[in-house]
């Protein structure tokens, strides 16, 4: 036992077990961090995990989303053109063109029955006599090659639409009042 209190006493044993205790100290700390860092890598992992999942969910959303709309998109541009479409032919029917006319005519005549005296009582008695015809060919009584009676025609003539042959128009002047 003697010697053992000799080592005590002297400095380079006392210089070794201080560097043994720092060495203890220092291990334990590293040993220490690297469990905390471990559990650090391990949430971390966990957490990238998550957010893979999440990101995943997002872009699969977003992607059915887009193809939606793609697909939404696409019918409203195939009814946008169906429409246009549809309207060139609405435009381009004989009936608007009838109504036109019709319109045009009408305030003509309203314009005329104000400016002449006489025509007014001329165009009575057209009126009346178309009416007549009109009724006529309602009941059975007088064929019209036509369901549409135009409201006038130019006089020179004009085509039919059915067969393209030019038919001509006569005015009749009554004397009446």
């Amino acid at each position: 036992m003697d010697t053992f209190w000799e080592l005590l006493k002297h400095p380079f044993f006392w210089g070794f077990a201080m560097g043994a205790a720092l060495a203890v100290v220092v291990w334990r700390a590293a040993f220490m961090k690297q469990r905390l860092l471990k559990k650090e890598i391990k949430d971390l992992k966990a957490e990238v995990d998550d957010l893979n999942k999440h990101l995943n969910r997002q872009m699969k959303i977003t992607a059915k989303g887009s193809e939606e709309l793609e697909r939404e998109l696409a019918a409203l541009k195939e009814q946008n053109e169906n429409l246009r479409v549809n309207l060139g032919s609405l435009d381009q029917k004989a009936g608007r063109a009838e109504i036109k006319t019709l319109q045009i005519y009408d305030r003509a005549i309203a314009t005329m029955n104000e400016k002449a005296p006489g025509f007014g009582a001329a165009w009575e008695g057209a009126i009346k006599e178309a009416e007549s015809e009109l009724r006529d060919a309602e009941g059975g009584l007088v064929k019209f090659f036509k369901k549409v009676v135009r409201p006038s025609l130019p006089a020179g003539g004009a085509k039919d639409d059915d067969d393209g042959e030019e038919k001509e128009v006569v005015v009749e002047e009554s004397d009446k009042g």
